[in-house]
């Protein structure tokens, strides 16, 4: 869980919290935190982005609509960025490697890229051996299935993708002349089906 405020140019405060089962908990008073932090108010606030995944259903969730709610209230657009991307854009490297995190289920989430800012595979859902081979690894998925990946192969940056790194990129991206094809609208990655399912008929019991 991770948020911060950018002014287009820096990151002005950040806060990041590593729990898988505490966004709903967390997210509210961290963005009341970061913008006190910052010395800005909501109605300061131009534009909303939050990480696209590909992650778990629930996390992805709770920051999407978080985003799409703020951003309906203020009048101000919801962006979306991968958040493979974003671990990508603060691992700081410029040369090719992947970016591999958790999927749950002995799976990884991952992409190549070209260098921090170019992806040019993926993202995809793969048990850790057949993700592609050779390449450098960043992130929590590398650290997960280091025996399987190969400790050498391990990139010591950081394994998680953080608010500023995401705030960032989107500020990048939106300096660009035309961002279209890299920021998208505020809508889940989703590449597989949620372990939710809707129940079924009662079964028939008899006598």
């Amino acid at each position: 869980m991770t948020v911060a405020v950018h002014d287009g140019e820096r990151v002005l405060a950040e806060s990041t919290v590593v729990d898988a089962r505490r966004h709903g908990e967390l997210l509210a008073p961290a963005i009341r935190a970061v913008l006190s932090e910052a010395r800005v108010s909501l109605q300061d606030v131009t534009a909303v982005v939050a990480g696209t995944g590909p992650g778990p259903y629930t996390g992805l969730r709770v920051g999407l609509m978080t985003a799409q709610a703020l951003a309906g209230t203020l009048g101000v657009p919801a962006y979306g960025v991968c958040s493979l991307d974003a671990v990508a854009y603060g691992s700081g490297l410029d040369e090719p490697f992947l970016v591999l995190t958790d999927a749950r289920r002995k799976e990884v989430f991952w992409a190549r890229y070209a260098d921090r800012r170019t992806r040019v595979d993926g993202p995809a859902v793969d048990h850790p051996d057949a993700v592609p081979g050779e390449l450098p690894v960043a992130g929590a998925g590398g650290h997960m299935y280091a025996a399987v990946l190969g400790e050498s192969r391990l990139l010591p940056v950081p394994e998680y993708p953080s608010g500023g790194a995401l705030a960032a990129l989107a500020a990048e991206r939106l300096a660009a002349e035309d961002p279209g094809d890299v920021l998208t609208q505020a809508r889940p990655i989703y590449l597989r089906r949620p372990d939710a399912r809707v129940p079924g008929p009662p079964k028939k019991v008899t006598a």
